[in-house]
């Protein structure tokens, strides 16, 4: 079962694509994060899903909240993916153990082997503000996002 709002959000360490670890605690006190958990890099879904928000940096970066994606994928497919894709944002690897953050989050799928498409929002302090989840093979929306980030700025300011 995914987790909740108003719950505290796990505190997790990944490599992103360049292999630097970084871990959701590093932000707590300093931005809201915006975690977008997607499937698997490459696919079109998750491409057009991730164009959208990397054309819509500024929904994010004008209320200094930093996107997140994350998926099962290796660090090199993500840096790989990041670099054709021309994502800015970071792509972290629940590589191995395979998909345990997903699975804290409660969004891993165990017959298909990765994440569902769910976003979690989550305020200075580490709470999660914010939710959404889709069927899978349903991308997110923009509004969505839009909707979330303007629950979250009142809360992070």
């Amino acid at each position: 079962m995914p987790l909740a709002i108003d719950t505290q959000a796990p505190d997790f360490e990944l490599p992103n694509q360049f292999g630097e670890h970084i871990r959701l605690s590093d932000f707590r006190g300093r931005k809201p994060v915006a975690l977008v958990f997607f499937p698997l890099a490459f696919t079109s879904t998750c491409t057009t899903e991730l164009c959208e928000l990397r054309d819509n940096i500024e929904l994010f970066a004008d209320s200094r909240v930093q996107l997140v994606g994350i998926s099962v994928d290796s660090k090199a497919t993500l840096r790989a993916f990041a670099d054709v894709e021309g994502y800015e944002f970071p792509l972290l690897a629940d590589f191995w153990p395979h998909g345990a953050v997903a699975k804290e989050y409660g969004v891993f799928l165990e017959e298909k082997g990765f994440a569902n498409r769910a976003s979690f929002l989550i305020d200075v302090n580490g709470i999660i503000r914010a939710r959404f989840i889709t069927t899978p093979g349903e991308a997110r929306t923009l509004d969505a996002y839009r909707e979330a980030v303007a629950e979250l700025a009142p809360a992070s300011v």
